[in-house]
């Protein structure tokens, strides 16, 4: 009776001692999955980013900064030159005074490189207690240029001004208003 309790209890060591080794030392096989990536979706999703929220700020000088912000933004690149396609957007400038010049626009293309803006749909100009309404504006710092055309609407506590083109130089400060036909005339109503 010995030899035989001897015998399941050595016959109960090596089942244990086979399951121990199956359990922590026998690497098991992954399951092997092979991913196939088309070439044409990798270059797209690594080229365009969305991002929410997104906000630029710029120190042009000294005493002036703009600083542009947008809910939902599509960052492109045109040779080596990022363009960020943005929607519901407001741009704010400062200057000296730090009275806040507004721009606020459904839709912007902004140049990264020289901070050059393209607002349209909605464009809606805020200083102090005058209003500018048009449907697009250009913002081009290289040549200092402000260029807001197509229904633009002035209105400030002196009147209000309709014209199809207004343009501002930012060194000068002259203003340009007139209308595309040269037989039509800017309207202009005082208060």
């Amino acid at each position: 009776m010995k030899k035989v309790i001897q015998l399941i209890l050595f016959s109960f060591l090596i089942i244990i001692s086979i399951i121990f080794y199956n359990i922590y030392f026998v690497e098991k096989e992954q399951p092997r999955v092979d991913i196939k990536i088309q070439e044409e979706q990798t270059t797209t999703n690594s080229e365009n980013n969305l991002i929410k929220n997104l906000k630029y700020e710029v120190k042009l000088d000294q005493d002036n900064q703009y600083i542009i912000t947008s809910d939902l933004s599509e960052i492109t690149y045109e040779g080596n030159i990022e363009i960020v396609k943005m929607q519901n957007v407001v741009a704010i400038f400062l200057d000296q005074t730090n009275i806040p010049l507004i721009v606020t626009s459904d839709q912007a293309i902004y140049n990264n490189s020289n901070h050059n803006t393209k607002f349209k749909n909605n464009v809606r100009i805020e200083y102090l207690n005058n209003f500018i309404l048009s449907d697009n504006m250009d913002l081009d710092f290289k040549n200092d240029l402000i260029t807001i055309n197509e229904n633009v609407e002035y209105s400030g506590i002196q009147g209000t001004i309709k014209a199809d083109n207004v343009k501002i130089d930012l060194i000068t400060k002259k203003i340009e208003i007139y209308m595309d036909d040269i037989d039509d005339n800017v309207e202009i109503t005082t208060k």
